[in-house]
């Protein structure tokens, strides 16, 4: 999924690319700058409304292959990612998804804590955040409908769908993810106005209205 991604999709293509992907396919909602001509290395090109949770169910509807993966603009897969993905799920039909561990594109040391919190929400909770690089086999991902179609959450909500159709795994083997968010909002900010966030939702406030907040502090 992308929304006025210019800067980033070419590169994102490209490791999708080196690391032997069956196809690659863009969803577009952006309307201001250059994605969808930037993106002519990708199989599929494909525009639609706005929402991620949306975007990634028409890339899935289009989409050939028995895995799914979901992966933002401003991630880079590892070149042995699909490799990666197809010895997980080899290991038994109980593991239907999965995810990455991250590597945030910044040396401070500081981003090594963030990554650490990361790979234990997934372990501890099974919450999966979409730049983890979300990997589903396809039948779930059709059993289950999906990701919920949610303007904000929608990741977390698609991860407790999966709790229920079998486990999900956290691959050794780690994606790079763009710091901006955090060198934008700084590192303690960005943590707890996702956690807050999150918490807000278990709460009972809708999507919608988290969603129209979200975008009031980026």
């Amino acid at each position: 999924p992308t929304l006025n991604e210019s800067s980033q999709i070419a590169a994102c293509i490209q490791s999708c690319r080196d690391a032997d992907c069956h196809e690659v396919i863009v969803v577009d909602a952006g309307i201001n700058d250059d994605t969808i001509s930037l993106a002519g290395q990708a199989d599929k090109v494909i525009t639609s409304d706005r929402g991620r949770s949306r975007q990634q169910n028409v890339g899935a509807s289009v989409a050939t292959g028995d895995v799914l993966l979901f992966l933002h603009a401003d991630c880079r897969l590892p070149a042995t990612a699909v490799a990666d993905i197809c010895e997980a799920l080899s290991r038994s039909p109980q593991i239907i998804a999965g995810c990455f561990q991250q590597r945030i594109d910044n040396d401070n040391w500081k981003y090594r804590i963030t990554e650490w919190g990361d790979l234990w929400r997934v372990r501890l909770l099974g919450w999966m955040y979409g730049d983890q690089g979300i990997f589903v086999r396809r039948d779930v991902f059709e059993r289950v409908g999906g990701f919920p179609e949610l303007d904000l959450m929608e990741d977390i909500a698609f991860s407790k769908l999966l709790s229920r159709q079998g486990r999900k795994v956290v691959l050794a083997s780690k994606l790079t993810v763009s710091a901006r968010r955090w060198e934008k909002m700084g590192m303690v900010w960005q943590a707890v106005r996702n956690w807050t966030f999150v918490v807000l939702w278990h709460l009972g406030i809708s999507a919608a209205t988290l969603a129209r907040w979200y975008r009031a502090v980026r």
